[in-house]
């Protein structure tokens, strides 16, 4: 157990007292960086959800995690095997980087856990496999970090784009583009640079784009082509492994054609900048990022507006939706089919952009 000190934020006994009758969930936290303070966060909002136990290899993390979660008094952890072996734990989350969440995932679910697994679930083919095949010998709940998922104006404009508002999907045009690279100081992890610890920008962040690109057009690809670089930031940070841009063509089953483009230099200001997914149907087209609006092929009609934000909107919906599966057995936002499928598409794409020649899905040897 990792030394640390904790600082009192209140009355623990008040917090304390105000616990509901509610089934409570032991939960654990594997990884409290950037994205697992975030999660922390969430699950610290849940009413059936106790921090026991935390982990990280970085002390000033734990310490600062186990601040933030004083109302639960969490026990701490170098050894994230720590958390694996304790039998109060009921939930585990993951967050750390790509390269560790399939073995982290496999090991949980073989332990009798629920799973909360950031995305991506594997950056290779045999990662994913692995967590599929553990999960469906399990009997718990397994929830990726698609959280695209559980934002209620997508699941309403996908929801009418299935009954056919804009007609059959023939097409989508999708980009991820942003104004900088991470940091380049070592605030973005001694990983997120090295492509076999991240997988690399498609695999590590784009592939929610590419799960809501999967979900509106309702399958996978068959096959990927693309090219891949490094053009501005040569050996920057030194040692750099992982593309800072890419372009990539997806053909779906059906005929339905897919391109995306990323890059980490697009100047600010610079029109159509930063992300959108355009889906073009035989009936009009819809701008499904933000706030999801339809266009009528003709031009002479006004814009739809498709999805509307929940009111108030809930930005941890995806982490309750988790405890509400635990406890009340509801229908899971994203499975561990949707977070794989996620996961080999940009495992396709990223294989297309490496090789630079055109790879199909079942090269990857991986039944989903």
């Amino acid at each position: 157990m990792v030394n640390r000190r904790i600082f009192l934020l209140g009355s623990a006994a008040a917090a304390a007292s105000a616990q509901t009758s509610q089934q409570i969930i032991g939960t654990g936290m594997i990884g409290v960086g950037n994205r697992g303070s975030y999660l922390l966060q969430a699950a610290l909002a849940q009413a059936n959800a106790k921090i026991l136990a935390l982990c990280d290899i970085k002390p000033d993390r734990l310490d600062k995690a186990a601040t933030a979660a004083v109302r639960d008094n969490p026990a701490t952890y170098a050894d994230w095997r720590k958390i694996i072996d304790r039998k109060d734990v009921d939930a585990v989350f993951i967050a750390t980087p790509p390269d560790l969440h399939s073995e982290m995932a496999v090991a949980a679910l073989q332990a009798g856990k629920h799973v909360y697994c950031e995305k991506p679930i594997g950056i290779t083919p045999a990662q994913v496999r692995a967590v599929i095949e553990a999960a469906k010998k399990s009997n718990k709940v397994f929830v990726p970090g698609q959280q695209l998922r559980s934002i209620k104006e997508y699941i309403e404009a996908v929801g009418k784009i299935r009954e056919g508002v804009i007609g059959d999907v023939i097409m989508v045009k999708a980009q991820r583009h942003a104004t900088a690279d991470l940091p380049h100081d070592g605030t973005s992890g001694d990983w997120y640079f090295d492509v076999n610890r991240s997988g690399g920008y498609l695999i590590e962040q784009s592939v929610h784009n590419l799960d809501l690109c999967n979900w509106v057009i309702g399958s996978h690809p068959t096959h990927a082509s693309g090219f891949g670089g490094i053009l501005l930031h040569k050996n920057d940070p030194p040692g750099r492994t992982i593309f800072d841009c890419g372009m990539i063509s997806y053909q779906y089953p059906g005929g339905v054609m897919m391109s995306f483009t990323q890059n980490v230099f697009h100047p600010r200001g610079l029109p159509n900048g930063n992300q959108y997914i355009y889906v073009y149907g035989t009936k009009g087209a819809v701008n499904l990022m933000g706030t999801p609006t339809m266009y009528g092929l003709s031009g002479d009609t006004q814009p739809v507006v498709l999805g509307e934000k929940a009111h108030p909107d809930d930005p941890h919906a995806h982490i309750a939706a988790f405890y509400n599966s635990i406890v009340n057995g509801a229908k899971l936002p994203a499975d561990i089919t949707i977070g794989a499928t996620a996961a080999l598409t940009a495992i396709l794409g990223h294989q297309a952009m490496t090789r630079q020649q055109a790879v199909d899905w079942q090269s990857l040897g991986v039944d989903v």
